[in-house]
């Protein structure tokens, strides 16, 4: 639904007339939900997006991200400021309006965001502009899309709450997912051996096209016993666990000494509680909660973040890949394909 303009006469000044311009706001398709739930709670609904106030920017959405924290929203699992409410952190588009006191974005501007308040699943929406990342040439939308949350997710746990260096082995729990696919290959990049898990041979598969070097499929193989294995019994320098209840004890026992858990998902439920003696008794160990919000919560992190990733993608280091794509009022689907775990890569909304 586009924006449409009308200009019309005003008053004259001298023997011309001044042109006045008026949007006239159109109704809006927007995911949203009043209560939590499974994916039938989705509600497909017609807003007015309103008129961006000071610092906001007006954003027409080409291409809209899906990630698992979404899920987590929807069904209570982290909760959400008021319902009824919107949903969907990451998106890519144009702006089409600012408000007073904007200058990081101007009007026709190709943005893209990753995190902020929830209401990505529309066809526009308000966003502050100083979330909003401009986009280089060289970075489709789809692209942008599919990227900015997973991307920036990995900058910040490889480059940041754990610097890996080359020569280190890590393992990376659900390699072949959207965050999993970009880890390997980021990881590949500096030089680490990557250790990972997938769910069957066909992820394994997946996983090593994209840089991950010994694939283990936790369905049959004790991944555990396996990455020992692997070190000679030394353990890996890091774990990065977005699975969480499943794998959240045995990410631990895969440790070397001093080595940290980065705990960043609930894939299969939140994590157990953690006897924080039992660090000390798996040798000195370290455990870490992460977001992208606080590893971005200035404009000069969010930029810098968003730039080592774009860096990456040309240089070619880094390959998105959009596996599956579906309508914005397909949302409901998008969920379930993803929480059966029938997704691999990024998967989009197209509005």
């Amino acid at each position: 639904m586009d924006t449409l303009l009308a200009s019309q006469y005003g008053a004259d000044v001298g023997n011309a007339k001044t042109p006045r311009v008026y949007y006239l706001r159109t109704m809006s398709i927007a995911i949203r939900i009043h209560q939590t739930g499974g994916p039938d709670v989705l509600r497909v609904e017609s807003l007015d997006p309103g008129t961006p106030g000071p610092d906001q920017a007006l954003v027409r959405h080409t291409a809209i991200g899906i990630n698992y924290i979404d899920t987590y929203h929807r069904s209570g699992l982290y909760a959400v400021p008021a319902l009824p409410s919107g949903l969907g952190i990451e998106a890519a588009g144009v702006v089409e309006a600012v408000g007073s006191g904007v200058t990081e974005v101007a009007v026709g501007d190709r943005v893209a965001y990753a995190g902020g308040p929830l209401g990505a699943y529309a066809e526009r929406r308000l966003a502050p502009a100083a979330r909003l990342v401009p986009l280089p040439k060289h970075v489709p939308d789809e692209a942008a899309a599919a990227v900015m949350l997973k991307g920036m997710t990995v900058e910040y746990l490889v480059r940041r709450t754990f610097p890996v260096r080359a020569g280190q082995v890590v393992l990376v729990h659900a390699a072949a997912g959207g965050v999993g696919l970009l880890a390997c290959q980021w990881l590949k990049h500096i030089g680490a051996t990557v250790i990972g898990t997938v769910g069957s041979d066909e992820k394994a598969e997946l996983a090593r096209a994209h840089g991950c070097d010994f694939p283990i499929i936790y369905t049959r193989e004790d991944f555990v016993s396996r990455v020992r294995e692997l070190t000679n019994g030394k353990g890996v320098p890091v774990v990065y666990d977005s699975v969480g209840k499943s794998t959240f004890d045995g990410s631990l026992d895969c440790l070397s000494l001093r080595g940290m858990l980065v705990s960043f998902g609930n894939a299969s439920g939140k994590p157990p509680l953690l006897n924080v003696n039992s660090l000390s008794e798996k040798g000195s160990l370290f455990v870490t909660r992460p977001t992208l919000q606080s590893y971005t919560s200035t404009r000069e992190e969010l930029l810098g973040s968003a730039g080592a990733l774009f860096d990456l993608m040309d240089k070619g280091a880094l390959r998105v890949e959009v596996r599956q794509r579906w309508g914005l009022t397909e949302a409901a689907e998008a969920h379930r394909a993803l929480e059966a775990r029938k997704t691999t890569g990024s998967s989009i909304l197209v509005p």
